[in-house]
């Protein structure tokens, strides 16, 4: 019953989870999400970016997309982030006189981001019908115009389930900057958990961490399952009816009929 006791007391006490609560809310919290939501929207606009490249017709375009992608998405997250990190870290401090680490951290996320959701672009658009394609270009619109304004609308539609489960990689993800060394201001949950528990010798600061990051994670899974079958099945009225067909969409259904 002893060995039991040490072991509940090893992850349930209750004392120090309490107390490293409050560290976990006013700077883990909000450094995790900084981290996790400033590297989501770089790497957003740089994996569209690699997304139309990839598809290009222009080999100069598509070649270094694609070697980019392959690059950044087999190299391991501790490896590019130590990379860019270290190697990066000096010269950006001669040249800006400052030696915060965290935005070479959201710098390392946003490249790795980039990659993945570059692939999940591109599956996204290449996945839309090439009818589109071509019934945009019968009615007068150059290739940019249709790809900008039919094409790739459509595709990032259907891949938005996967930019969430992206996104909540980067939450996870966020947990390696540690390897930086980050300023006590700076400290995200796991690292805020991580200090916790290295100064009372307790796992129950870490397993605190782990709690919170559960909060944010879990919610945004059961949001992306949501997303996928509003997509799959359309949007449902009150009564638990799929929305009638506008005046239009029901024009076009019966004279296909």
């Amino acid at each position: 019953m002893s060995d039991l006791s040490q072991l509940y007391d090893t992850f349930f006490n209750w004392e120090l989870i309490w107390e490293t609560v409050p560290k976990l809310l006013t700077v883990g919290l909000p450094n995790t999400l900084i981290l996790a939501g400033s590297s989501g929207a770089i790497g957003t606009v740089l994996g569209l970016g690699l997304a139309v490249a990839g598809i290009s017709r222009s080999r100069w375009l598509r070649w270094p997309a694609r070697a980019y992608t392959d690059v950044f998405r087999g190299l391991p997250a501790a490896v590019v982030i130590l990379l860019i990190g270290l190697g990066l870290g000096p010269t950006i401090t001669d040249l800006t006189g400052n030696r915060s680490p965290f935005p070479l951290g959201i710098l390392a996320l946003s490249l790795m981001a980039a990659a993945y959701m570059g692939e999940i672009f591109r599956s996204g658009i290449q996945s839309v019908e090439p009818g589109q394609l071509e019934a945009a270009r019968a009615i007068g619109f150059s290739y940019r115009r249709a790809m900008t304004l039919v094409v790739i609308p459509q595709g990032v539609r259907r891949v938005l389930p996967a930019l969430m489960n992206q996104f909540i990689s980067l939450i996870k993800d966020s947990s390696l900057i540690y390897f930086l060394g980050l300023l006590a201001s700076q400290r995200e949950l796991f690292r805020v958990g991580q200090d916790t528990a290295a100064q009372t010798g307790n796992l129950s600061p870490l397993l605190a961490a782990g709690v919170f990051y559960l909060l944010l994670t879990i919610p945004l899974t059961h949001l992306v399952n949501y997303v996928d079958h509003r997509m799959r099945t359309g949007k449902t009225d009150v009564s638990g009816t799929l929305d009638p067909l506008d005046p239009v969409d029901q024009s076009i259904v019966v004279e296909r009929s």
